[in-house]
């Protein structure tokens, strides 16, 4: 009996996938465990292996995006057919709706309900690419549709549809649909900042004794801590303090959370992910600072699981070139805190101008449940914290 291979749910908000290799050719003997495809989601690569054994049948091509659940295989036993439901529809990554385009060629006309002349191969290209091949010119014998007329249709498609710079604007060097995890980040930032009531808040703080403590800490416990794992520490010892910032809105309701799973944003070749540190509130300041290293190593070389990237409550972004920028939430979460560079500045305490070395935070969150009252309160304890940081390395 023919067993379906499933495009996997990677995420809590994943709603469909890439088939970014077929590990196995069609036809292959696949073993139980075998690689046998690698998927890409908006976050994450991940390698799909077979649950049984059986002969590949590949129901979609290579570069197809499939939603969470649809057929993209079989594992067949031999001899036996690939049953005969409907393919999910599958189009290549940035391909245009085949609405949006006409074709060079006109095929014959057809009435509606008209039975195709076609080859197989060519019926399920045309799902796979989201072609209607009704409206593709044949030239295979007999009048037959065949793969070459298919995949020359839809290139055409692609080719109508190039978008056009705007009028007055030189010619373009180069055009590149988004793909991949920036197609995502694109449709989750937007998505975003539609749903949300945004407000951010910036507070510059004295780091120069949290500086020299990580340095001292680091050098005893052999461990890299960084001012982000120290960062890290003082905001879930902050977030125990003012739990609103510690909490998702889903549906009009506000959930809030005692554990602080800490997102870690990691910049990638081609984007951006947040794998998430687990049980915050409970780590040393050496815990935090491995946790950390482990998961941006993970990130870097793909192999993140989805439980990685899944359940944060509260996220922090360093990006340690510029002052000070406004983040983009992570929904559901309803706080983001971004983290600029220290600079060496000249401040006045105590009366006299002293150097220091000064880091600009910044705050995100989500207005409807996170007044400036509150976003206050959680800046209060953070400064303090940071400011006076011995009880952060105890």
């Amino acid at each position: 009996m023919a067993v379906r291979i499933v495009m996997p749910r990677l995420g809590d908000f994943m709603t469909e996938g890439i088939v970014a290799r077929w590990a196995k050719a069609q036809g292959d003997a696949v073993t139980q465990g075998e690689l046998i495809a690698e998927i890409e989601s908006e976050k994450l690569n991940y390698e799909l292996e077979a649950t049984s054994d059986g002969i590949m049948h590949h129901a979609v091509d290579e570069g197809a995006t499939v939603g969470v659940d649809d057929v993209i295989g079989y594992l067949l036993a031999e001899g036996e057919e690939p049953p005969q439901e409907r393919q999910p529809t599958a189009s290549a990554v940035g391909a245009p709706s085949p609405a949006a385009a006409a074709p060079q060629r006109r095929a014959p006309s057809r009435a509606r309900g008209d039975v195709v002349p076609s080859t197989p191969g060519a019926r399920r290209l045309a799902a796979n690419l989201g072609v209607d091949i009704s409206l593709v010119t044949p030239t295979g014998p007999r009048g037959r549709v065949v793969d070459a007329d298919v995949r020359a249709y839809h290139e055409a498609q692609q080719a109508a549809a190039q978008p056009k710079a705007p009028q007055g604007m030189p010619e373009p060097s180069k055009i590149e649909p988004l793909r991949g995890i920036r197609r995502a980040i694109a449709q989750n930032m937007r998505d975003s900042l539609s749903g949300t009531a945004q407000l951010s808040y910036f507070l510059e703080v004295d780091v120069t004794d949290a500086q020299s403590l990580r340095r001292e800490a680091s050098r005893e416990s052999g461990v890299g801590i960084t001012m982000a794992g120290v960062l890290i520490k003082a905001c879930a010892e902050s977030l125990k303090r003012v739990p609103a910032l510690n909490s998702i809105l889903i549906d009009d309701n506000v959930v809030y959370f005692d554990e602080v799973n800490m997102g870690v944003a990691v910049a990638l070749d081609d984007g951006l992910i947040v794998p998430v540190l687990k049980g915050v509130q409970d780590m040393t300041m050496s815990q935090i600072a491995e946790g950390v290293q482990q998961l941006s190593e993970k990130a870097r070389a793909g192999t993140l699981s989805s439980s990685d990237i899944g359940g944060g409550t509260f996220t922090i972004s360093v990006l340690g070139v510029v002052d000070g920028f406004t983040p983009i939430l992570n929904p559901p979460q309803n706080a983001l805190l971004g983290v600029g560079r220290s600079v060496q500045k000249p401040v006045v305490r105590r009366g006299e101008i002293v150097v220091r070395e000064m880091m600009t935070l910044s705050l995100t969150g989500d207005h409807q449940v996170i007044d400036g009252a509150i976003a206050a309160s959680f800046f209060r304890r953070l400064q303090q914290l940071v400011e006076r940081p011995a009880a952060l390395f105890r």
